[in-house]
């Protein structure tokens, strides 16, 4: 039995009995996520398509997992505006009514791309970053070039940031738009308050005692 999440959104959830071990749902929709993230072809961002792709790597047949991923996208993905319908691709087979109406392929909001910004998976971060300031108000804007500029020089440091602001999202602490990391002072991390503490504290050092630190982080880490 998982640990669900207050909101429907499961990409955190994780088992009860095995540590940080995500729940299939978890993964699922991270996968998808994942997908509509890249630079699929429309064909590859349908319900079929997207099932088709998570098959091939997991290596099982698409049928046995559609019906999971259209709920996914049907029950949390779209309703949550996390994706939408981004156009439609023609039939050339099945009933005519369908054949009119073509199949409909996705892509991720705006709120999508800052959710896609939390997963481990993702690849691209960089054009997603972009992406989603291309797409601000201009008050989310103050962070746009403090988080470009780390996510250059310290990848790890800032999806963390990114993947705790999503979280507290996920468990209903915060509310993810408008875009504001200030809300992180809502929720209670220990890890933070850590790395604003060493990061105070290494600006003090002198050039030798900067040295030393790394060194002594370069045994550890």
């Amino acid at each position: 039995m998982g640990v669900k999440s207050v909101t429907q959104l499961a990409i955190f959830d994780t088992f009860k009995t095995k540590g940080d071990d995500l729940t299939g749902e978890a993964n699922r929709q991270r996968a998808i996520i994942t997908i509509l993230a890249s630079n699929a072809n429309p064909a590859e961002r349908t319900r079929t398509g997207i099932s088709q792709r998570i098959a091939n790597k997991q290596g099982i047949a698409w049928k046995n997992i559609y019906s999971g991923i259209f709920r996914d996208m049907d029950e949390i993905l779209l309703p949550m505006e996390i994706a939408e319908e981004q156009g439609r691709l023609p039939l050339k087979r099945g009933p005519k009514a369908l054949q009119e109406k073509g199949i409909p392929y996705y892509h991720l909001t705006k709120k999508g791309i800052l959710i896609a910004l939390s997963i481990s998976e993702i690849e691209n971060r960089e054009n997603l970053l972009k992406k989603f300031f291309s797409k601000s108000e201009s008050a989310e804007k103050e962070f746009e070039k403090i988080l470009s500029s780390l996510l250059m020089t310290s990848p790890n440091f800032t999806y963390s940031i990114l993947q705790k602001y999503v979280k507290a999202f996920c468990n209903k602490k915060i509310n993810l738009l408008p875009f504001d990391l200030s809300k992180l002072r809502e929720i209670s991390d220990e890890s933070l308050g850590i790395q604003k503490e060493f990061l105070e504290a290494f600006l003090k050092l002198s050039k030798q005692e900067k040295e030393d630190a790394v060194k002594f982080l370069n045994k550890i880490t």
